[in-house]
């Protein structure tokens, strides 16, 4: 049952966009807004009531939903620009920016623009109306220092765990050697440095080197 608050909020809303609505169509407006909380609805509700020019509509409040997804300009300013650039993004992104990218190929910066902020806002609509979570995934780009910083930055914004970038951050040179081994004990990060199939005889021999200077490697 959609809460008093949703209910009063939407007829309200309704009435300064210049149209009144019976308490029976109010319950069905807000029926159709199942799925989101209440707080994202009444968010949305308030950004219709300083933005919407008209009858309001369904679509007017699930447009405005805040469900994690970026904008469409903070999304279009997210997107690598070369193959050097990690970027951190959702399936909605990914789709327009494939639509943008070869115009951005050949230099046409604004129909580039134009063509990703239409397929990006269209995308992002159907999923919001099909009720789909947002998605954030990883494209890795070649630089390795630059890489660290955007799994860094999407930690901190909520759109990856920690464990989900430390798998991606690139291991620094000095923890793969055999001295960070020795003094540490640590072989996790020489192992993971070392493909499936070798992996095996690797830990053998590490273990044969630390049986020398005493004790057992650490994993």
């Amino acid at each position: 049952m959609p809460s008093s608050q949703v209910l009063e909020a939407v007829a309200v809303t309704a009435e300064l966009c210049g149209r009144t609505f019976s308490p029976a169509a109010a319950s069905m407006f807000v029926a159709d807004l199942a799925g989101f909380s209440d707080g994202a609805v009444l968010k949305a509700l308030s950004r219709c009531r300083r933005e919407v020019r008209g009858v309001l509509t369904v679509s007017d409040v699930v447009s405005r939903i805040d469900d994690g997804r970026p904008g469409p300009e903070e999304a279009w300013a997210m997107l690598p620009r070369d193959e050097d650039t990690t970027v951190v993004w959702t399936d909605e992104m990914r789709a327009a920016w494939a639509i943008a990218r070869p115009m951005l190929e050949a230099d046409e910066d604004i129909p580039a623009r134009m063509a990703f902020k239409e397929a990006y806002v269209k995308a992002v609509s159907e999923a919001r109306e099909n009720r789909t979570a947002v998605q954030w995934q990883v494209s890795l780009g070649h630089d390795r220092d630059g890489r660290e910083q955007a799994l860094k930055r999407a930690v901190e914004l909520g759109r990856l765990s920690s464990d989900q970038a430390r798998k991606l951050i690139p291991v620094k040179s000095s923890e793969t050697s055999i001295g960070h081994f020795l003094i540490t004990g640590d072989a996790k990060p020489l192992l993971e440095a070392t493909s499936p199939e070798q992996r095996g005889n690797v830990e053998a021999h590490l273990n044969k080197l630390k049986e020398i200077v005493g004790g057992r490697l650490s994993k």
